[in-house]
């Protein structure tokens, strides 16, 4: 089947997926100017993210590999990212045109920068080179930063967009230091190459300020502790389903650059008994204790379901973290699946305050009083997303957990083998899942115990109802059946690491 691809896409085939995205993000402008009308554009915007999800499922089923100009490498976890990109680009795409917190912006240009946000990640998915990485990751980020600020009914909006400025900025400064200190020190920006350095050589000062400069940059993209306070902030002040993207999208691409710079390095590196490759991983793992420590105990106090649900995606953040103190293939293919689940969890929970919102619902989770009542199926989905995110079966939530947290237990995970040294970070992750449970049954019991002002019923735009049950099945499906995304995540480690 990848015949096809590469029969219409000669030498670029390994990027297909990325060039119709890229088509795509350049005429919406121009079908909205033409057209005046908004439902045009969210059709031809999902043809366009539809055709290319087909196209990398394709490449994906095949096993298709190739390589295009020596600087972006289509693989098996390139296929798995920009799946997953897509996913969320699609569920995003499904809801703006009904959400009353996007619909009054420039609706052609804000469709653009969603592409292109997205083709930003699909970069960073395929790249084998710092440089790409760092362009993927800035494409992505100003992407963002524009859309967060696209809301100019909402003050907050302008505020949350300066800080977000202001911090990625930060964070590309720390980022491109620790790049240049990465190529200076080994002479070159391929990945591969760098690795096979650090295998043959020794630990330098070089290395472990680019070690640093990279921990805090990225550090800002995945909101790790103590590198999270904008997100807060932002996912407040942007409409909902831009926190969404940001929330199950934007993020990732900073665990995928951590993946693609530090698994492959510091697993090449750990043939050089010099190098240090256990310190490495314990950074990481006190960085992933404290980051899902801080984000369930601060999301206790929060009154704001958007705040909420930010500090929880700080928590999560925490979790897949582990991956890199644990940096094993098995971690990894855990890590991958887990945030499969959390685009579907996570995003339906945003999903649905996105919905109420449209309809005339506050953020607050006082304003949740009832809700089982008014809208049944909502308040059913929204507590199967809190009880997935909580890590409760049999949902995907706690098989993801399961997955990941194993994986620091035994060298093999759920298939057993030796035990590791990371026991006390899986008992830090049960733990910190148990403290979740409390603030995720404040929305339970507001909407089903606790009385509402209003009897109402409330009728939500009938996309938003077609994405948030998406969600809940495959939030259900991946829980009961994991293997369908397990199998090719367990592709996408062997081929990352085989790197």
């Amino acid at each position: 089947m990848s015949e096809i691809v590469t029969s219409i896409f000669g030498e670029f085939a390994p990027m297909a997926p990325m060039i119709i995205m890229l088509i795509g993000a350049l005429v919406m402008p121009a079908i909205f100017f033409f057209t005046k009308r908004k439902d045009a554009v969210t059709i031809v915007m999902l043809a366009v993210i539809l055709v290319s999800l087909l196209f990398n499922v394709l490449m994906m089923v095949d096993g298709y590999t190739g390589v295009y100009a020596g600087l972006f490498t289509y693989d098996a976890f390139a296929g798995v990212m920009i799946l997953l990109f897509q996913i969320v680009a699609l569920l995003t795409a499904l809801v703006t045109v009904s959400s009353s917190e996007t619909t009054r912006m420039h609706y052609g240009a804000f469709n653009s920068l969603l592409l292109a946000a997205t083709v930003g990640m699909m970069f960073v998915a395929t790249a084998n080179d710092l440089i790409t990485i760092f362009l993927g990751v800035e494409l992505a980020s100003i992407s963002s930063y524009v859309l967060v600020a696209m809301k100019r009914s909402d003050p907050r909006a302008a505020e949350a967009a300066v800080k977000y400025v202001i911090i990625g900025g930060v964070s590309t400064a720390l980022t491109l230091y620790g790049l240049s200190m990465l190529y200076g020190a080994a002479g070159t920006t391929n990945i591969s190459e760098i690795a096979a350095a650090l295998g043959g050589g020794e630990f330098t000062w070089a290395f472990g300020i680019a070690m640093i400069t990279l921990i805090a940059g990225l550090g800002f993209k995945v909101a790790a502790v103590p590198f999270h306070a904008w997100a807060p902030d932002v996912y407040e002040g942007a409409a909902t389903p831009v926190t969404m993207f940001l929330g199950t999208g934007s993020k990732k691409v900073g665990f995928v650059a951590f993946f693609k710079i530090f698994l492959v390095m510091f697993v090449a590196a750990s043939a050089s008994a010099s190098f240090g490759m256990v310190e490495v991983q314990y950074v990481f793992a006190i960085i992933a204790a404290i980051t899902m420590t801080v984000g369930n105990v601060v999301a206790i106090a929060q009154n704001n379901i958007k705040r909420m649900l930010a500090y929880s995606s700080i928590a999560q953040a925490g979790y897949i973290l582990i991956v890199m103190a644990v940096m094993t293939e098995y971690a990894l293919a855990s890590g991958l699946f887990f945030m499969f689940v959390h685009v579907f969890m996570k995003g339906g929970a945003f999903l649905i305050v996105g919905a109420l919102i449209t309809v005339g619902i506050g953020e607050k989770i006082s304003d949740y009083r009832g809700l089982a009542k008014r809208a049944p199926i909502l308040a059913f989905a929204m507590m199967l997303f809190l009880f997935s995110l909580a890590g409760i079966p049999p949902l995907g939530g706690f098989t993801a957990k399961l997955f990941l947290f194993s994986s620091s237990i035994w060298e093999g995970g759920l298939g057993g083998g030796v035990m590791t040294q990371w026991i006390w970070l899986a008992f830090v992750a049960i733990l910190n899942s148990a403290i979740s449970l409390f603030y995720y049954t404040r929305v339970v019991k507001a909407m089903y115990i606790e009385k509402g002002e209003s009897q109402e019923k409330i009728k939500v735009p009938f996309t938003f109802m077609i994405a948030i049950l998406t969600c809940v099945v495959f939030t259900v499906i991946l829980g009961l059946f994991p293997q369908i995304i397990m199998d090719f995540c367990a592709s996408a480690a062997e081929a990352l690491f085989g790197l």
